[in-house]
């Protein structure tokens, strides 16, 4: 098995700095920052370290792993935040138990002992509202659906139709907003009835840089996603 590090990144120099030096590329067979335009120094400084680095043409983050996706060798992809929201540690864990023969491994923020100190009234209620939501409709039983940090088979871009648009589009374009693809991933591995697992990892707050969570546009589409999932999508 081998394993892609993907890092999407947005002016995250500060978090980069500090997060990207406990990263050791040996966890790892090949580590890609995925740059949504940054004018703070992030591309420069992740070329500096030796990454590889794609900086995206579409609007999206969903787009931008579509745009990158042909560049991935690992056959498991890690998706990770270098904002100071995901712990390094967990890299190699994730990449132990996908040996194990699972299809996705989530690093959740809420399993056992692990907390989210990035958390605020609004998006802690959010994260339990749709985990809840997608374990009742689709017979689940996640504890943290939504987060980026992840490990996952990359075909599974594929294999459950992340890279076409039929499962975004309309709801996007309603709420004007462009959405990543996690909550859809999850839903559709739950409706497959792949083999998920998930680790406790605790979400230490941001550092620096700029959050750019749509609380209310990103959540309307994730319900409208949801409820558009169980009467659509096989």
């Amino acid at each position: 098995m081998t394993t892609t590090l993907l890092i999407p990144t947005l002016n995250e120099i500060i978090g980069m700095k500090e997060i990207m030096v406990k990263v050791k590329k040996e966890w790892v067979d090949q580590i890609i920052v995925l740059d949504g335009g940054s004018t703070d120094g992030t591309v420069e400084y992740a070329k500096e370290r030796g990454y590889s680095v794609y900086v995206q043409k579409q609007i999206g983050l969903r787009n931008a792993y579509n745009e990158v996706w042909p560049m991935i060798k690992g056959d498991v992809v890690i998706t990770f935040s270098p904002d100071g929201n995901s712990i390094p540690e967990a890299i190699p864990l994730l990449v132990e138990k996908m040996k194990e023969g699972y299809d996705m491994v989530i690093a959740s923020r809420y399993l056992g002992e692990a907390r989210s100190e990035d958390d605020d009234v609004l998006t802690g209620f959010g994260n339990w509202m749709f985990t809840n939501m997608l374990n009742i409709l689709y017979g689940a039983h996640y504890t943290d659906a939504i987060g980026i940090y992840r490990a996952y088979k990359t075909r599974l871009a594929y294999d459950l139709g992340l890279d076409k648009d039929e499962g975004f589009i309309f709801a996007e374009k309603l709420f004007n907003t462009h959405i990543s693809w996690e909550p859809l991933l999850s839903v559709r591995a739950a409706k497959r009835k792949l083999k998920i697992a998930e680790i406790p990892a605790s979400e230490p707050a941001r550092i620096g840089g700029v959050r750019k969570l749509q609380a209310f546009k990103w959540g309307a589409v994730i319900l409208l996603q949801f409820i558009r999932e169980k009467f659509a999508w096989k």
